[in-house]
């Protein structure tokens, strides 16, 4: 599986290198890859459709468990 070269940082993580943070990197424009930065050998991958409806369930309030 191949793993991106270059990670975003959530600009929700403040600033600086020591801040722990969810980062996300791209392989080619149908693969995301999520990761934290604690852990950064782990990620999960996922595409852009999924990833659009958690993030606007987190947003909303309505994710449930």
């Amino acid at each position: 599986m191949t793993t991106p070269d270059n990670w975003q940082k959530s600009s929700y993580s403040g600033f600086g290198d020591g801040n722990d943070c969810v980062e996300i990197g791209t392989t080619d424009p149908r693969s995301l890859h999520l990761r934290e930065s604690d852990t950064p050998a782990t990620h999960l991958t996922t595409t852009p459709t999924p990833l659009a409806a958690l993030l606007h369930h987190i947003k909303s309030g309505t994710l449930t468990a």
